[in-house]
Order: structure tokens, then C-alpha cells, then sequence
């Protein structure tokens, strides 16, 4: 739908001029003659000032998809959970749809989001369903959301498909904000040292050995390696510097390939703990999405098309093809999941359960909540453990520092003596 200025005169004789939004200029003179309005010109607003023409009930600040180079900002999970919980709340005290979007824009101050907020009504009114409508903005609402919005929608339970959507968000959010302020502290002391490690041997250390030099004395070893490991990075600074963001630039090309990311997802999967760790969250994604999507309505085929895109690691992301053939050949979900050798045992036993007891769906949330409490506390036993290997390296760096400062000093004072 598009945004239209108009020139018009009202039937008291008066000028007046505005703007109307419209499917076409002719559907826009229609409307203002339902208004009384007799337009004398009308023209459809693009870019900037389609901008400045969007009323403020409409959205003043949100943007047309097709304009390009505007920042519009980041819209978060928490900012994705709290729109969609405030939409099923008005679709559950009977508003309807359009209405619903419309009062969606005045309560959402991200304008990114609001955009496409305003792009899904837009599409809504011109007859476009709203699972299809959001599935145009992926980089807001995931497949997992439009397809589970598209299931409440075909099953007429849309306000309690997206009252679970909203769950969902909001333990993803409180999860990673859990495990981002945990390992906030661990991160801010490592930087910390080694900032002071990299002053102390780019600014205290060449002082020092400017009186040594002067003293024209045998130094010691290890003072001798600590001045040539100021130097070194005192002239080299920028190579090292360089080095670093080179290495970096050539994994991110690599990691970019097929192979490449498979081959690192490969890795990080037989890294000790870490890879561990890394299960337990495509384990707790997994169970969790699935849970959520059979309880929505969705068939088992569709919903493991799904959760494939929202598993996060190539290498099982593949194996799902097979789990996928292994239940539309009839056999149990927990056996092909068994038979891909990635899933842990705790998971495939309460998948088998589920489907015997036929309760599979509440098997597969209790699990995903299992083993998240599970990531919790292995973060935290991390971060237990890289403070005091943190404290440790410092304590040594600190110790040879002091050692081979000292060492000429005393040589120094034997000589004085």
C-alpha cells in the first residue's frame, strides 16, 4: 500500500492538503470523496519524503522497505519476545487483525521493527497472510516464527500460538543474558591484564633498560629476554597487529566455505568441555523448537524441517536428513536420532518415552529445560575455573617481570659494594 500527498477542497469551499495511503491513486481520490474531499492533485510519496508523510498514528518514523542506506538499529530477541506478547494480548481481547498491527506501531519504539511492522500490515490489508507477511523480514522473524504463526493461523489458536512464540523468545533472552553476565567479569579481567601486560612492556620496561644499557653491565637471561620482548613489540607492534587481523580474515574466508564450516563445526564439537557444552545447547534448541512446534499443530515432517534451521552446527544439520528419511520410512524419531551418533542418551530416552506414552511433546520441553539449567551451571563452573587461571598467568607474567628487573639490581649492588 502506498503513501499518497493530496491537494483537495473540502466541501465548506476550503483548501486543505495532506496525506492518504492508498493501493493506487485512484482508490486514494475515491477515498478522499468519501471524505468530502474534491482532490485537485495527488501524488505518491517516495523516499524521504514518504517519510516525512507517514502520519503519526501510521508510524512517523517508520521506513519504507525499499529505501536503502538508513541505520535503523538492531532489534533484539527481548525486543521480538515483548512485540509479540503485547500482539497476542490484543488479538485475546478480540481486536482484529489489522487493528491489532496498527496499535502494534504506536507500542513498539524499535524502528527497524516498527518498518516491518508496518510493511506486515500493509501486506495483512492487501490480502497476504501474516505468517507470509513476516516470513518477507528473516532477519526479524525466523522460519521457526512464521511457520509456527502460520500453523496458528490454519488452526484458528493464532493468540495461543504466539502467547508460546513469546515463551520461547523470552528464555532465549533471559538464557543468553544469563550467560553473557556471567562471563562479563572472567572477560574484563583478562582484558585488564592484558592491557597492563602490554603497558608494562611497551612503557616501563624500555625505562628500565635504558639503565641497565648505562651501566654497561652482564645482564641476566632472563632480563635479556624481556628487553628483547619489549623491543619486539615496541617495533613490531603493527606487524603483530596485523597478523592478528590477518588470521582472522582468512578463518572467516575459510569458515565461509562449505568445508570450511563443516570441518570447524567438526572441531568445536571434539573440543574437550566446550564441545560438551556446545551439545547440550543444539540438544536443549532441538527438543525445545520441536516440543514447541508438535504442540502447535505442525506435523512431525515439517516441524524436523524446521528445527533444522535453528540447530546452529552444520555437521548435525546434515545428519537431520537422515533422521528426517528414518521417520517418513516409519520408524521412531528416537531411533534415527540415536543412530546419527551426535544426540545424548538422556535425550533419546525421553523422545522414546514420549512416543509411548504419546506425550512426546511435554517429554521434549522438560528436556530442553534440563539440560539448559545443565549449559547454566557449566558456564558458571567455567568461569569459576578461568578466574584463578587468570589470576595464575598474571602472577607468573608479574614474577618474571619483578625477577628480571631485580637480578641486575642486585648484580648492580654487588658491584657498588
Amino acid at each position: 500500500m502506498a503513501i499518497y500527498e493530496y491537494k483537495a477542497i473540502a466541501k465548506s469551499g476550503k483548501a486543505t492538503k495532506g496525506v492518504i495511503d492508498a493501493d493506487s491513486p485512484v482508490s486514494a481520490r475515491r477515498k478522499l470523496r468519501d471524505q468530502d474531499l474534491f482532490p485537485t492533485g495527488i501524488q505518491e510519496a517516495t523516499g524521504e519524503r514518504r517519510m516525512r508523510a507517514l502520519p503519526t498514528s501510521d508510524n512517523a518514523i517508520a521506513k519504507d522497505p525499499s529505501i536503502k542506506g538508513i541505520q535503523l538499529g538492531r532489534v533484539s530477541v527481548r525486543d521480538v519476545a515483548l512485540m509479540t506478547r503485547q500482539f497476542a494480548v490484543l488479538l485475546q481481547a478480540g481486536m482484529p487483525l489489522v487493528e491489532s498491527l496498527t496499535a502494534m506501531l504506536d507500542q513498539t519504539p524499535k524502528p527497524r521493527l516498527k518498518q516491518a511492522i508496518y510493511d506486515v500490515r500493509d501486506r495483512v490489508k492487501a490480502g497476504s497472510t501474516l505468517a507470509d507477511s513476516l516470513s518477507r523480514h528473516p532477519r526479524i522473524f525466523s522460519q521457526l516464527y512464521c511457520n509456527m504463526v502460520g500453523a496458528g493461523e490454519a488452526s484458528g489458536a493464532l493468540e495461543q500460538v504466539l502467547v508460546r512464540l513469546a515463551d520461547i523468545e523470552e528464555h532465549q533472552a533471559r538464557l543468553r543474558s544469563r550467560v553473557l553476565s556471567t562471563m562479563a567479569y572472567p572477560v574484563f579481567v583478562g582484558l585488564f591484564a592484558l592491557a597492563l601486560i602490554v603497558f608494562l612492556m611497551m612503557v616501563i620496561v624500555p625505562k628500565l633498560t635504558q639503565i641497565f644499557q648505562r651501566q654497561g653491565q652482564d645482564l641476566p637471561a632472563v632480563t635479556e629476554v624481556m628487553i628483547g620482548t619489549s623491543r619486539f613489540i615496541g617495533h613490531w607492534w603493527w606487524l603483530i597487529a596485523l597478523s592478528v587481523f590477518g588470521v582472522l580474515a582468512l578463518w572467516r574466508l575459510w569458515v565461509g566455505t562449505r568445508k570450511g564450516r563443516l570441518t570447524w563445526d567438526r572441531i568445536r564439537l571434539k573440543i574437550p568441555f566446550y564441545g560438551t557444552l556446545q551439545l547440550k545447547l543444539i540438544s536443549a534448541r532441538f527438543a525445545r523448537t520441536l516440543g514447541t512446534m508438535l504442540e502447535s499443530g505442525l506435523s512431525m515432517m515439517r516441524s524436523l524441517d524446521v528445527v533444522k534451521t535453528v540447530i546452529g552446527n552444520t555437521v548435525i544439520e546434515e545428519s537431520m536428513a537422515d533422521v528426517k528419511a528414518g521417520v517418513r520410512r516409519g520408524k521412531d524419531l528416537a531411533r534415527p536420532l540415536k543412530e546419527t551418533g551426535y544426540f545424548p542418551p538422556m535425550l533419546i530416552h525421553m523422545v522414546d518415552l514420549g512416543q509411548r506414552s504419546g506425550e512426546i511433546e511435554s517429554m521434549l520441553l522438560k528436556v530442553a529445560d534440563t539440560y539448559d539449567d545443565d549449559v547454566e551451571l557449566a558456564v558458571e563452573a567455567l568461569v569459576g575455573l578461568l578466574e584463578p587461571v587468570i589470576i595464575v598467568v598474571m602472577g607468573l607474567f608479574v614474577g618474571f617481570l619483578v625477577l628480571s628487573i631485580l637480578l641486575p639490581i642486585l648484580t648492580m649492588s654487588k658491584n657498588i659494594g
